[in-house]
């Protein structure tokens, strides 16, 4: 009984890629088959569902886009759910609601299974090198068992506490990182009004305190008219819902916040989705 790794989309395929070089019996399962295929050229066992992946495995991570499709895979639905999970270390490892987290945990505990959230901070480049964070929540054992096997994936990890400690943590990380990124290609479109050098206002940011790792690959991303996508606008937009909605279940004011996913909403409405975040400058020149 090893591990199954389930989803392999943007992020999940480099993930899984990293994660085979130390588990070289990790089993892998994604809904379409190119990419499954890809994984299976590495030397990842392809499992022909979700439910042969989780049922052959003593530990399955999730790498799946949204709510919808975890409850789909796990059949939460359906009493084929308690098979799926029981006996079982289940590791959330994409970005939900806090609440969807803690509601799922509560169900797969009650069906004999183990729940733990490892929610990883950073996008496609991060992933492909292995330096992503991982914010991880769960029982104390679990959580250390986890931590070990994220290495390969992450460069560091964090105990969060008990569930949904995990999920408001990288929310938390979310709102500093969609506000951030923003306010760089506000800042990138003024300086091109402005008629300065767009190149220059890149030496100049990266010269100063300012500067940082995101700053500096969003930056040659926009100076080189690379708008393919490390963190689509199409995902700021939903992870900028999900931070919205958790603020306003607890009262908090989230201003910034407000603004940018009003601004990524009217992108994403011009057709921009599936650019990068930096696409937002677009919508911005409109």
């Amino acid at each position: 009984m090893g591990i199954a790794f389930l989803g392999l989309g943007h992020m999940g395929a480099p993930m899984a890629a990293n994660l085979l070089k130390a588990q070289p019996d990790l089993v892998v399962w994604n809904r379409t088959l190119p990419a499954l295929e890809r994984l299976g050229k590495l030397g990842a066992t392809m499992a022909p569902s979700g439910r042969d992946a989780m049922r052959g495995a003593a530990t399955v991570l999730l790498m799946l886009a949204n709510e919808a499709a975890i409850d789909a895979v796990l059949e939460r639905e359906s009493a084929e759910f308690a098979a799926n999970v029981r006996g079982r270390l289940i590791v959330h490892m994409g970005t939900t609601s806090p609440g969807f987290s803690r509601d799922l945990a509560a169900a797969v505990e009650a069906a004999g299974g183990r729940y733990v959230e490892a929610p990883v901070s950073g996008s496609r480049v991060p992933a492909e090198q292995g330096s992503l964070v991982a914010m991880v929540a769960g029982e104390e054992a679990d959580i250390a068992a986890v931590r070990d096997l994220v290495q390969p994936m992450c460069a560091k990890s964090f105990a969060c506490g008990r569930v949904p400690g995990g999920l408001a943590m990288k929310l938390a990380v979310n709102l500093f990182l969609i506000t951030m990124v923003t306010g760089l290609m506000e800042a990138a479109h003024f300086a091109r009004v402005a008629g300065l050098d767009i190149e220059l206002f890149r030496a100049v940011i990266d010269a100063g305190p300012m500067s940082s790792d995101v700053s500096q690959v969003k930056l040659d991303k926009l100076v080189n008219g690379d708008f393919t996508p490390q963190a689509s606008l199409a995902d700021v937009l939903m992870n900028s819902r999900l931070v919205a909605d958790a603020a306003r279940s607890s009262a908090v004011a989230t201003p910034l916040l407000d603004q940018a996913k009003a601004l990524y909403s009217a992108a994403e409405a011009m057709g921009l989705g599936g650019l990068d975040m930096i696409g937002v400058v677009r919508a911005l020149e409109q």
